[in-house]
């Protein structure tokens, strides 16, 4: 005999993710940020308090480092967000930034919400960084039990992962980016024209 173990109803169905319209200079530019795309796209409201932050000092770890052509252990800007929708958390997402870049800049800020109207990328504009393109790289795994905490995960359920690398026009990196996504809260949708 074969016990029940219950089951799991979702609320809702999962958030549209948006890829790479997400990133749309003509929303950022006028002040819309990626989290508040993909909650319109959703038709779900959001605010700007549904992002924390915590900004700080680091040395960069291997990944970093590699990713910015720095020596392990330089300095740079780490900052980490905890989205959420209501009272239930979406994902993380921590972005890791140069100094020189963002010193001085509302991206070191630690004030909740957005880094500006328009978001860290708007900042970056302002700097003269203005981002241009950007590789994603996504992929799936069970969560750490810090995960599971911080995304309030039920048993067995496991989390998408973001690695997003951001550069200029001409090549430089501005932005490296690594997301913890509750799988089940987020549908991924592409869409771009086909290269030759």
């Amino acid at each position: 005999m074969t016990q029940r173990r219950g089951t799991v109803v979702r609320e809702r169905p999962p958030m549209k993710r948006l890829g790479i319209e997400r990133y749309a200079k003509s929303k950022w530019k006028f002040g819309l940020v990626a989290f508040a795309a993909d909650r319109e796209t959703s038709g779900r409201a959001w605010s700007p308090t549904d992002q924390t932050q915590t900004v700080r000092l680091i040395d960069a770890d291997a990944e970093v480092a590699e990713a910015f052509g720095l020596a392990e252990g330089a300095q740079v800007y780490e900052r980490a967000r905890l989205v959420k929708e209501g009272d239930s958390p979406t994902h993380t997402l921590t972005s890791y930034y140069r100094p020189e870049d963002v010193q001085g800049t509302p991206i070191v800020d630690p004030t909740p919400g957005p880094a500006s109207r328009g978001g860290g990328f708007a900042v970056l504009t302002l700097q003269g960084l203005e981002p241009d393109s950007m590789t994603e790289t996504v992929y799936a795994r069970m969560p750490t039990p810090t995960e599971m905490e911080t995304l309030q995960l039920p048993a067995g359920e496991p989390v998408m992962i973001l690695q997003r690398r951001t550069f200029t026009r001409d090549g430089q990196l501005v932005e490296f980016a690594r997301g913890v996504h509750a799988a089940s809260r987020f549908a991924w949708s592409y869409t771009f024209k086909i290269p030759d």
